[in-house]
């Protein structure tokens, strides 16, 4: 393993393409993360004033955002999956070599559990919302299913 650490740091270091394309993926990693997280919590939002609302209306607006939604979630779900290959393959020699040698290995160690929670939550999440959805489908009138895209 360590081998495998010492030739990554040395591909790193002779290819600086390299870096930055390693170093964009973390980042857009780290959006998708929050993406995902963020679509659920828009989502609540969504629900609660819809519950408020309790229209059929607001059940169609629900619906036809909860449609648009659900591509920023498998996105940032895909995004996490793929992105998180590279990021593991170079993650000794470009992330823990560079926060330990700062001796910031406990903020390394809390975002990656934040990470780890806003990912839980984020499916948690959004696989709550797919229960409700059923339900608020099932309730609408038929015209307007058809207009939900049913």
């Amino acid at each position: 393993m360590n081998e495998l650490n010492q030739y990554l740091t040395h591909l790193l270091n002779q290819s600086p393409g390299l870096g930055v394309a390693v170093m964009m993926n973390n980042y857009f990693h780290d959006v998708a993360t929050a993406l995902m997280l963020a679509s659920a919590v828009t989502l609540h939002a969504i629900v609660r004033v819809q519950d408020t609302m309790n229209t059929p209306v607001a059940t169609l607006f629900f619906l036809k955002a909860y449609r648009q939604m659900v591509k920023f979630f498998r996105f940032s779900l895909w995004w996490i999956i793929i992105g998180g290959v590279p990021r593991t393959i170079f993650y000794v020699s470009f992330e823990w070599n560079h926060f330990a040698d700062k001796l910031q290995v406990p903020a390394l160690m809390v975002k990656h559990l934040v990470m780890a929670v806003a990912v839980v939550y984020g499916i948690r999440a959004w696989r709550r919302l797919k229960v409700k959805v059923a339900g608020l489908r099932e309730g609408l009138p038929a015209d307007l299913r058809a207009a939900a895209g049913e």
